[in-house]
């Protein structure tokens, strides 16, 4: 008996049905199979990129950077970033767990703290902790404090001079700033002060002198002593406008008229010659006699 033109349509059917659902599942099965790959192949180049290399499983990744050297220098785990972090040797992960810390306001305050940070082992912390250094910023206040009086006592020594008794002097032509400090009443600021006006004048003649810088206070002249005054004199016959109203004594009128007396009738013979000049007082010629020469 002959098949059914029916019959025949109905096998026709049930062919491209099976061969439809078996092309389908293959292209399942290869999809899933092409997705998975190209996950695993991100998740291993993610490994590699940060230092790992996989071995089939989570529980066998492990940091092992080829020809990295690890390196040793002061840090501060509060302010390093992640380059110096890895160039410590310090893995990934647990240089993100120390960011984490401080982005929660986590802050190391003494090395110990270091150890607390989770995945740092007891051999990591013990080869760093030499080199861990904390800020003042981070340390707590009452560490700033010396223990000791005595480095105290060194420090205050160096930044507060002990100052003269009484019968104590210092010879004021030859002092430097450090002499001056300890001369009670005269700070840093004086002393530049006297030194720097006895360099204009070319010594001091009195110490008296000293009243002319502003404010120094009088009491401060029973510690000091004159000494051998050993002045620079002017040379009044031959200086020029410019260089004698240099002197503090001699402003530029004083200067101007003696210049105009030396064209007008020569060379000055003694402070005599100046009492003819009107801009000079008896004063003026007192306090600049010890400093004239006329030769």
């Amino acid at each position: 008996m002959k098949p059914s033109r029916n019959d025949n349509l109905i096998l026709l059917i049930i062919a491209i049905a099976v061969i439809a659902f078996l092309v389908g599942r293959g292209m399942r099965d290869g999809g899933e199979k092409s997705s998975l790959s190209a996950e695993d192949s991100v998740a291993v180049d993610g490994r590699k990129k940060y230092g790992y290399e996989y071995g089939g499983s989570r529980a066998h990744e492990y940091y092992n950077v080829e020809g990295r050297n690890v390196e040793r220098f002061f840090f501060d785990p509060n302010t390093a970033d992640s380059t110096q972090l890895l160039r410590l040797g310090l893995r990934p992960w647990i240089v993100r767990n120390i960011y984490k810390y401080r982005s929660r306001g986590g802050q190391f305050r003494k090395p110990e703290d270091f150890a607390r940070i989770y995945g740092v082992t007891a051999g990591e912390y013990k080869s760093l902790a030499p080199y861990i250094r904390i800020s003042d910023d981070y340390r707590p206040a009452s560490t700033l404090f010396e223990t000791s009086e005595e480095p105290r006592r060194a420090k205050d020594s160096l930044r507060y001079p002990v100052k003269l008794t009484a019968g104590e002097r210092v010879m004021l032509n030859t002092a430097d700033t450090s002499a001056l400090k300890r001369v009670p009443g005269i700070g840093s600021g004086y002393a530049r002060a006297i030194v720097n006006y006895r360099n204009r004048l070319g010594g001091y003649a009195d110490v008296r002198q000293l009243l002319e810088i502003d404010g120094l206070p009088e009491e401060a002249l029973q510690y000091i002593e004159l000494g051998t005054p050993d002045l620079h004199k002017i040379n009044i016959n031959h200086l020029s406008l410019d260089k004698l109203k240099r002197h503090p004594y001699i402003n530029f009128y004083q200067a101007r008229a003696i210049v105009e007396q030396r064209r007008l009738h020569g060379p000055l013979r003694s402070v005599s010659d100046l009492k003819m000049i009107k801009d000079f007082s008896a004063s003026d010629l007192k306090r600049l006699a010890p400093y004239m020469d006329f030769k």
